[in-house]
């Protein structure tokens, strides 16, 4: 569908002589504030289901966004991505606005990177690659394991890595399949991520993540479960749940799902009254629909897992007291059952066994690139998102 969408959109733009901009989401803007903007009836977003309304409450500040204007510089088409795998697609049809969410279409690449130490880790591969999210999530992996500050000039990083792009440019945190440093004068160390959970562990399958969650409620059942896009077969359109629903009675408390800071403490759009946490390891939680807070928790407060952050209402868009959770890594949303039913600190049994057989191969992997000449990296994202004629205007 979205491939359709971009081509009308290309067409449009050339034909019509339209302006296409990549704009960024400011901080404390929600989809009614950009309605109201750009003059859209508001029924658009009312009319919307409960999953669609939760869904357009996870805009994240700072977002890229790719929006359309008519020669009148009437709002025409908008883009806004909610998560790496669905986004809000907004457009005029006739004299009314339809409003959407619908699927990314991107395109993953698997590559592998080889860097010689000249600076530190993090800017080296910045330098090498242009990939800043890479050098970030390169040097949280190891930073349990490898003390930066002792590496040698000349010392080697491999790192083999699965990169979303979007639009010719980066999109999305990129994930690490196995990575090692070669450093001077000791043994080599190796992260390589569990397919089985997501988690990073080293060779012998200990894990170098140190969050581990903890549901943060007793509840009596699920209501919602995680999908990232499940294609409705009635309705022809696509709905995802980015989190899951516990049900469970008003009042009910509500605990950290692991120690971090509180991010957010306030109204959020639907998900009502929300608490968000920000974890180690690039980890978000998210916790919605709240009848109140703990008045010791506010913004930039620390608490501890299992602290006392609120209680399960029916706030914001609901229709009966649950909590929503949500846990992100990397902005990305993940499943949170998947997750909290892997935290373990070593793996063990059938588990160990099948990591390690995965691990062996990719092992070699790196290693052969230290062996032979070094692979430079050949990614280079561009700007420029459609071959336009001179009519049309892009702004980057």
């Amino acid at each position: 569908m979205l491939r359709v969408v971009l081509v009308i959109l290309i067409f449009i733009s050339v034909t019509f002589s339209k302006t296409t901009n990549e704009e960024v989401w400011p901080r404390g803007e929600s989809l009614i504030t950009f309605l109201n903007k750009q003059h859209i009836q508001k029924d658009i977003y009312f009319n919307l289901s409960k999953t669609d309304k939760e869904l357009c409450s996870e805009i994240e500040a700072g977002v890229a966004y790719q929006i359309m204007y008519d020669k009148e510089n009437h709002l025409d088409h908008v883009l806004i991505p909610i998560s790496e795998e669905m986004q809000i697609h907004i457009y005029k049809n006739g004299e009314k606005y339809i409003l959407e969410i619908i699927p990314i279409i991107f395109e993953s690449i698997t590559d592998i990177l080889t860097v010689t130490i000249q600076n530190s880790p993090y800017q080296d591969i910045i330098e090498t690659s242009n990939n800043k999210k890479l050098a970030n999530e390169f040097v949280r992996s190891f930073k349990k394991s490898v003390n930066f500050r002792k590496l040698h000039k000349g010392d080697k990083i491999v790192i083999k890595y699965i990169q979303k792009m979007r639009m010719g440019n980066y999109f999305g945190a990129p994930v690490i399949l196995g990575a090692f440093m070669k450093i001077k004068y000791k043994k080599a160390k190796y992260i390589f991520q569990n397919p089985s959970d997501g988690r990073y562990y080293d060779i012998n399958g200990r894990s170098l993540t140190s969050v581990f969650f903890k549901v943060p409620l007793r509840y009596k059942r699920i209501s919602s479960k995680f999908t990232y896009k499940r294609f409705h077969p009635i309705l022809k359109r696509y709905i995802a749940h980015l989190g899951v629903d516990y049900a469970a009675p008003r009042g009910r408390k509500i605990w950290a799902t692991a120690s971090g800071k509180v991010i957010f403490r306030g109204r959020k759009g639907g998900y009502g009254n929300a608490i968000m946490i920000r974890h180690s390891g690039g980890y978000k939680s998210l916790y919605g629909h709240l009848y109140k807070f703990n008045k010791k928790v506010r913004k930039n407060s620390w608490v501890k897992q299992g602290d006392l952050i609120g209680y399960v209402g029916t706030s914001g868009r609901s229709t009966g007291p649950h909590l929503h959770f949500g846990l992100y890594k990397n902005g990305r949303a993940v499943n949170p059952s998947k997750v909290m039913s892997y935290s373990k600190k070593t793996l063990s049994g059938k588990s160990r066994k099948k990591y390690l057989k995965y691990v062996k191969n990719l092992k070699k992997e790196l290693n052969s690139k230290i062996e032979t000449k070094e692979v430079q990296f050949n990614i280079k994202p561009f700007k420029s998102y459609y071959s336009l004629d001179r009519n049309t205007t892009i702004k980057s």
